[in-house]
């Protein structure tokens, strides 16, 4: 596996050794023993699987407590994959890296606790697969506008178009009244 640290240095994307014939592929996409031996001493609480259509962007969410760790990859279509830094003290505090995540590239983005997530579906349709490091808390989930100016994630979208939003990322807050963590 090839671990690359991004402009952001604590999210990392992975790429795992994959191993493909004319039958099909095989690739680890979790192994405990090569990513402690990586420097990612990671126990996982849950696993999620999200199906959205094309157009369809999620987040940008993160939860305030029990700030949740992400490893997240896509298993069919393609995304564009964007971690947020909220740690007041990181000299990286509001910058955001992106990452297309693809079933064709089988990369996978570590997002660590103490970051804002979300994506945007480029394909027709996409499967998101990802494990969390602590359970999901509703009462602790927060949401930023994903168009905030502060922040300005370029989105891969056509000039003009709008994605489907759920009615809870749409009336995310703006980052400079956003609860962020220390």
């Amino acid at each position: 596996m090839k671990i690359e640290k991004l402009r952001i240095p604590e999210v990392l994307l992975i790429t795992p050794k994959v191993f493909g014939d004319s039958r099909g592929f095989f690739m680890e996409s979790w192994n405990q023993r090569q990513f402690a031996e990586a420097g990612l001493q990671l126990d996982f609480v849950q696993d999620n699987h999200s199906r959205s259509q094309q157009g369809v962007l999620r987040g940008l969410h993160y939860q305030i407590h029990q700030p949740q760790g992400k490893l997240v990859r896509v298993v069919s279509g393609a995304v564009f994959d964007v971690a947020v830094d909220l740690r007041r003290s990181s000299p990286t505090f509001g910058q955001w890296v992106g990452a297309t995540l693809s079933a064709e590239n089988h990369q996978m983005l570590w997002v660590p606790p103490g970051f804002a997530h979300g994506f945007y579906v480029q394909s027709d349709m996409a499967d998101f697969l990802y494990k969390t490091t602590e359970f999901y808390a509703p009462e602790a989930e927060r949401c930023i506008i994903w168009n905030d100016p502060d922040i300005a994630v370029a989105w891969p979208m056509a000039a003009g178009s709008m994605p489907q939003l759920a009615a809870k990322d749409a009336a995310g807050c703006a980052f400079n009244k956003a609860d962020t963590y220390s």
